[in-house]
C-alpha cells in the first residue's frame, strides 16, 4: 500500500520552478503527487466505487509486444489517497496499447495492444477480471467505440498484430463474440504518415452516435461514417476543414445534445513533425449526413501527447503534449494547460503543471468535478521520461475569483432514480438553487483516447422550490447506456460532487 507525496516547501527551487500547490487568480490549482507503483498508461474511473483504476504493460516501466501474457495494474482511493497494486494474470493478457470501451453494464472492454487478439473485461472489484473472445484481427493502438445498441466497435491498430488491413470488427457482450465487418474498411480513414501503415491508422477519434453509427472524425484529416448494422458501411463525410492529419490530437464530444464535438492540435505524423495549435467544431447531425465543420480560434500552444478533458460546465481542460512530439521524451514540452469555452471559443492558461505529460499520460475527469493527470514513459529502467505519478487538477470553477478560495458547492440532496431509462424524466432536489445541470459518461483513456466521455446537457422542464424535473434524450445514441455521473452547476458555474447513475435502454 503506497500513500501521497505531498510538496514540501523546504523545496525552494522546485516550488518556484512548478509552483505545485501555489494558486494564481483564475487559473486553478494543481493538488500534491501521487506515487504509483506502475507507469499509469491507461486509466478508467470505476463506477462502483468512484476510485481510479491505472494499468501499465506486463513491467510497471517497460513493453515489450507478446512477451507476457499479464499485466500490471493499480487502484488509487480518493477517499483514503492509498494505491494497491494488483496483476493481472487471469485473462492471459498483456493490455498495453489497447482499445478501451466501457458497455451498457460499466464493464471495461481492453482489446488488443501487446497481447494483440485478446479482449479483457472488467467487471468489478479491483482484480475481477473475465476474458473476452478472442478479436478476428489482432490489433494495437486502435481506438474502439460503444455503439447506440451495446456493442463495441473497433477499427485500425497496425502497432501490432501485423501492419495493415486493419478493418472494422464489433463486439457482441450478450454472446461474447467479435464479427468482421467487410463494410467497414480502414483505408478511408488512414493518415499519410511518415513511417506508413505502422502509423497511419492509430488512435481513431470514434464516436458511437445513432442507429449504431460510429463517426470517425480523425485523426486522419478526412472523416468517415461506419455503419454497424448487417455486414457494415463506410460513408465518406468530408475534411475537417483545412486541418492538416492530426495524430496524437484530442477530440471530445462537449454537448452531445447539439452534435458537438471539439479537435484540439495533432501532428500530421506520429512523431518527428511540429504538432499544430489548431482548433475546429465539428456538428454531427442524422448520419450519414455530412457533419458541418467550423475552424476557430487556435490553442496558445501547439501540442500532440495531449490529453483533453469536457467538464459539467462544457468547457474543456487541455492538458500535457509536446509541441514537436517525440515519444518517451520530456523535451518540447507544454507545461501550461488550458480552457477551451465553447461559448466564446477562447483559450484562457491555466495554472502551470508540475511534471511533463507527453507520450504515454492520461487524463480523466473525477467525481468530484477535478482532473486526474498523469503518467508518461513507460520506456525502461531508468529512463528519465518515465512518471510513476499523478496530480489532480482543481479547475477555476471551483475557486472564488481571488483564485484560492474555495467556492461554495452545490449539493444534491436527491434523485428520484439512479437507475432510469433513455429518454426518462429525472428528478433532482438540491439543497438551494441552481441553474444548469449535466450528465457526463465515465470516462477512460491512454494514448490521446477516451472514446468514453461525452457530456449531455440536461434542461429542467419544471420547478418546483429546490426539485427540478429534467428529460432526458430520447435516442440511445446521444444518451449511450452505461453509469454517467450527474452534476449540478450553481449561477456562478460551480459544480456539485456527482451522483452517479445507471442509464438503461
Amino acid at each position: 500500500m503506497m500513500h501521497l507525496r505531498f510538496a514540501t516547501t523546504a523545496l525552494a527551487s522546485v516550488a518556484l520552478l512548478y509552483t505545485t500547490l501555489v494558486a494564481a487568480v483564475n487559473l486553478g490549482q494543481w493538488g500534491p503527487t501521487i506515487e504509483f507503483p506502475i507507469v499509469p498508461v491507461a486509466t478508467s474511473l470505476l463506477h462502483d466505487t468512484g476510485e481510479l483504476l491505472v494499468w501499465s504493460a506486463y513491467s510497471a516501466s517497460t513493453f515489450d509486444i507478446g512477451y507476457a501474457g499479464y499485466t500490471q495494474s493499480a487502484v488509487y482511493s480518493p477517499s483514503n489517497g492509498t494505491v494497491n497494486q494488483y496483476t493481472i494474470s487471469n485473462t492471459g493478457h498483456d493490455m498495453f496499447c489497447p482499445g478501451i470501451s466501457i458497455d451498457f453494464n460499466g464493464r471495461i472492454t481492453v482489446t488488443g495492444g501487446d497481447t494483440a487478439n485478446k479482449t479483457s473485461i472488467y467487471q468489478s472489484a479491483p482484480a475481477s477480471w473475465s476474458a473476452g473472445g478472442t478479436m478476428k484481427i489482432p490489433r494495437g493502438y486502435q481506438a474502439s467505440a460503444t455503439c447506440s445498441d451495446g456493442r463495441i466497435f473497433t477499427i485500425g491498430g497496425s502497432w501490432s498484430g501485423g501492419e495493415g488491413g486493419k478493418n472494422g470488427e464489433i463486439f457482441n457482450p450478450s454472446t461474447n463474440t467479435w464479427s468482421l465487418l467487410s463494410g467497414c474498411p480502414v483505408a478511408p480513414m488512414l493518415t499519410n504518415d511518415a513511417q506508413g501503415a505502422f502509423r497511419s491508422d492509430n488512435h481513431g477519434w470514434l464516436f458511437g452516435w445513432k442507429n449504431g453509427y460510429v463517426l470517425q472524425a480523425g485523426p486522419s484529416k478526412a472523416m468517415n461514417w461506419y455503419g454497424t448494422s448487417g455486414s457494415g458501411s463506410q460513408t465518406a463525410a468530408g475534411n475537417r476543414a483545412s486541418d492538416a492529419d492530426a495524430m496524437n490530437g484530442n477530440a471530445v464530444m462537449y454537448d452531445a445534445v447539439a452534435g458537438k464535438i471539439a479537435t484540439f492540435g495533432g501532428s500530421p505524423s506520429y512523431q518527428y513533425s511540429y504538432a499544430t495549435s489548431n482548433a475546429h467544431v465539428i456538428t454531427i447531425g442524422t448520419p450519414p449526413a455530412v457533419p458541418s465543420v467550423a475552424t476557430i480560434n487556435n490553442m496558445n500552444y501547439a501540442r500532440a501527447f495531449a490529453n483533453a478533458v469536457v467538464l459539467p460546465s462544457g468547457q474543456i481542460v487541455i492538458v500535457g503534449g509536446q509541441t514537436y512530439p517525440i515519444p518517451f521524451t520530456d523535451g518540447n514540452s507544454t507545461l501550461t494547460p488550458e480552457l477551451w469555452d465553447p461559448t466564446s471559443t477562447n483559450f484562457m492558461k491555466l495554472a502551470v503543471g508540475p511534471t511533463p505529460r507527453n507520450y504515454h499520460s492520461v487524463g480523466l475527469l473525477m467525481p468530484d468535478g477535478t482532473v486526474f493527470s498523469g503518467g508518461g514513459g513507460l520506456c525502461g529502467s531508468g529512463c528519465a521520461g518515465n512518471h510513476f505519478d499523478g496530480q489532480f487538477y482543481s479547475p477555476p470553477y471551483l475557486f472564488e475569483a481571488d483564485g484560492v478560495t474555495k467556492a461554495p458547492r452545490p449539493v444534491i440532496s436527491k434523485v428520484s432514480s439512479t437507475s432510469f431509462a433513455v429518454g426518462a424524466n429525472l428528478t433532482v432536489t438540491t439543497q438551494a438553487a441552481v441553474s444548469s445541470f449535466a450528465l457526463m459518461r465515465i470516462g477512460s483513456a491512454t494514448h490521446t483516447v477516451n472514446t468514453d466521455q461525452r457530456r449531455v446537457p440536461l434542461t429542467a422542464t419544471s420547478t418546483s422550490g429546490f426539485s427540478y424535473t429534467l428529460k432526458t434524450p430520447t435516442d440511445a445514441g446521444v444518451l449511450l447506456p452505461g453509469y454517467w455521473l450527474l452534476f449540478v452547476l450553481n449561477a456562478a458555474g460551480v459544480p456539485s460532487v456527482a451522483t452517479t447513475v445507471k442509464v438503461t435502454t
